[in-house]
């Protein structure tokens, strides 16, 4: 089955076009070709992208196996994270701020601050295979999983915490209201992105209509009518800057197809 997605009205940032987008119902609809996206909240899309792929309503679910909880790849962070708060589960409180799928989710290992995925995660089902948690080397926003997250089993660790809700609301609430994908790059290790993009005069900065928060200068946000190609030159720009400067290399943790 295919789809058309506008991605100016789909993805977070709101740049894009409309393109053809295969929708997975099942294990056959799967090849090695396809690149899948989630609720593209920090996703970048060309107009010449090809092979896109999204999970259908089937894998949009949530299943109390015993000792864990099963989460369906296409089920929203909103949704993961009332379950776990009516089910009083601690671990997602997180996911309160965090908007996304839980295929992006766990392929990130999102999170904030010293709170992420892979800290409840128990497996994960990549292709139809259950995958321990320990083999999936998540580290710091990433793993190495390769293929295409279909569920994920969660711990069941009781006691919600509500002070952290409080904690991640008030952490967001410092967050650009424009049309963003989010943190642009990841921390390098001892440092900050945003840090280091102030310092090299990026906080506010703009290419076209693209740029970097004047909020925080690690989001990229779209200031109106952003395109893809202003996105990517103000990303190189703020990695060059940031090389010349400090011989530190960004990695972007936005996803760019």
């Amino acid at each position: 089955m295919i789809k058309m997605i506008d991605f100016s009205k789909y993805s977070s940032i709101k740049i894009g076009s409309s393109l053809p987008v295969k929708v997975i119902q099942n294990l056959q609809d799967i090849n090695e070709d396809l690149q899948i996206i989630g609720y593209g909240n920090n996703l970048l899309v060309s107009h010449e992208a090809k092979n896109i792929a999204i999970l259908g309503e089937d894998y949009d679910y949530l299943l109390d196996k015993n000792d864990f909880i099963e989460v369906g790849g296409a089920t929203s962070s909103a949704k993961i994270y009332r379950h776990f708060k009516d089910l009083n589960l601690a671990g997602l409180e997180f996911l309160r701020t965090l908007p996304g799928s839980l295929g992006g989710l766990v392929k990130m290992n999102a999170g904030m601050k010293e709170y992420e995925i892979k800290n409840v995660l128990d497996c994960v089902c990549i292709d139809g295979k259950w995958v321990d948690v320990n083999s999936l080397s998540m580290g710091y926003r990433s793993s190495d999983i390769k293929g295409v997250i279909l569920a994920a089993r969660f711990k069941k660790i009781s006691g919600f915490r509500t002070e952290l809700v409080k904690t991640f609301e008030t952490m967001r609430s410092s967050h650009p209201k424009k049309p963003s994908c989010g943190s642009c790059f990841k921390n390098p290790e001892g440092n900050f992105a945003g840090k280091l993009l102030e310092s090299v005069g990026l906080k506010g900065y703009n290419i076209g209509d693209v740029g970097f928060s004047k909020e925080h200068a690690n989001f990229l946000i779209n200031l109106g009518k952003g395109s893809f190609e202003d996105a990517i030159n103000l990303i190189d720009l703020g990695k060059k800057r940031v090389f010349d400067e400090y011989g530190v290399k960004l990695q972007e943790e936005v996803i760019i197809i």
